[in-house]
């Protein structure tokens, strides 16, 4: 029985819950719809109380269940190993687990299994199922327990409205403590790596370094001992591959946000907008290979035609198609804005005798400007933290250049290119790549704080 089936059940049973404890409710009141008026709580207050009671319990026994059972059985399972196993280093009972797990999921080819492994495997699975079942006799016993409980104490005078939405309120909290929680954990767990770093390379090194070189030699007498950690290239190759995406998507983004909502009639409205949209649901591995295919050939070939040098991996390519990439972003929120403003200051500055072009340029813009900026803003970023066109468009060399026509490289192209394939996070060359995310985090922090200020300090109030 998979867990899906085990919820199925239970929200059915939670519907059945609901019905019977509505329909106690009003057979308290006399059978009668004007008799509910005696109740407290609307009849289906006292249903939802009676369904929620039913799935809370069993939802916390699946829960721990969910977390603690793979644990548990595995520890189980090992000590059906002989006496000799028992005896190992962290490393070899890590791998031992490994093994086992591998095992009871079939990932391990005939040939290599062995036989006590095999055993303690068979014993994992018929425990499993023998713990499946169980769990469904306890999480439904829990259930109709809880239910029926809370269905016996119904009564006219039951406050039903009050406990169901103080526990949809406590619901809504708990949603929002985890999303805290959450952020809050990504920015400890960036933050210790990133001291660590520090504590191995100078803080002013990272920040203020002209050489980009992260590759740590494994001898001392070997070429490139010493790797040089300075981020200025890094950062120096994001904000111009993120500039030329901007100066491309702002003017056309909002152009067409600004002729969508005050030129175009309902019909071009109806199916433009959506078409323009369909770019944000794009994969940007798509944008890549359009980038390397088709623009930063293009790119080059022009410049040759011109008589300059360009790379065939360059920031201008990338940068090109990264904002083809982000118009969504700004003619899409642009156009809710504007859209936002309202007509009669449209009206007042037509009776003015002002014409439409001068109502733009000098009311429904200055009253959108809030919301432009923030649009614009989120666009950046989303430029900057973008890997996979820079990748394949604009390369992996750290050049220290103002040239878009040469190949660049970003701050999360290479945070990839550090964390690729098997890594100890106990160097220089892994570690650095936790305090490039946490000078990336702090960026786009900034950002954000800079379109919060702008929207909160030049928002209209409109009635």
């Amino acid at each position: 029985m998979s867990s899906s089936f085990f919820l199925i059940i239970l929200m059915a049973i939670a519907s059945f819950a609901y019905m019977q404890g509505k329909r106690r409710a009003f057979s308290l009141s006399g059978g009668r719809l004007c008799g509910s008026r005696s109740l407290h709580s609307r009849p289906g207050y006292y249903g939802m109380l009676t369904a929620v009671w039913c799935v809370l319990p069993a939802l916390l026994v699946f829960g721990v269940w969910m977390v603690l059972s793979d644990t548990i059985l595995t520890a189980l399972a090992l000590k059906t190993l002989p006496a000799s196993m028992h005896n190992l280093s962290a490393d070899q009972s890590n791998l031992l687990v490994n093994d086992l797990r591998n095992l009871v999921a079939g990932h391990v080819a005939a040939r290599d299994i062995d036989p006590l492994l095999q055993q303690a495997a068979v014993q994992y699975q018929g425990m499993e199922r023998i713990g499946r079942v169980a769990l469904g006799v306890v999480m439904f016993s829990v259930a109709l327990l809880s239910a029926s409980l809370v269905y016996m104490r119904i009564r006219p005078e039951m406050r039903a409205r009050n406990h169901v939405e103080r526990i949809i309120q406590l619901g809504l909290v708990l949603c929002s403590t985890i999303a805290i929680l959450t952020t809050l954990g990504i920015v400890l767990s960036v933050l210790f790596e990133s001291i660590r770093f520090f504590q191995q390379v100078p803080v002013t090194d990272f920040l203020f370094g002209m050489k980009w070189s992260p590759q740590m030699a494994m001898r001392a007498d070997q070429a490139g001992s010493s790797g040089s950690f300075g981020a200025v290239p890094v950062l120096a190759g994001t904000f111009m591959i993120s500039g030329i995406a901007l100066t491309v998507a702002v003017p056309i983004g909002l152009m067409s946000a600004i002729y969508l909502s005050e030129y175009a009639n309902s019909r071009v409205r109806a199916w433009a907008k959506p078409i323009m949209e369909i770019l944000a649901g794009v994969p940007t591995v798509v944008y890549g290979f359009f980038a390397a295919l088709v623009v930063a050939p293009f790119v080059r070939n022009s410049g040759e035609m011109l008589g300059l040098n360009v790379s065939s991996e360059s920031a201008l390519a990338a940068g090109l198609v990264m904002g083809i990439m982000i118009i969504p972003f700004v003619s899409s929120l642009s156009d809710d804005v504007i859209n936002a403003v309202p007509q009669a200051m449209r009206d007042g500055s037509y009776g003015l005798g002002a014409t439409k072009s001068e109502t733009i340029m000098n009311v429904i813009i200055p009253a959108a400007l809030p919301g432009i900026v923030g649009g614009v803003l989120l666009a950046a970023s989303r430029a900057i933290g973008e890997t996979m066109i820079v990748v394949m468009a604009a390369g992996l060399s750290a050049n220290l250049t103002a040239n878009p026509l040469q190949a660049v490289t970003t701050v999360t192209v290479q945070i990839v290119t550090l964390l690729v394939g098997d890594q100890e996070f106990d160097s220089p060359k892994t570690l650095v790549a936790f305090a490039l995310g946490l000078l990336l985090f702090i960026v786009t922090l900034i950002l954000n704080v800079i379109a919060l200020y702008v929207v909160r300090k030049y928002r209209e109030e409109y009635e």
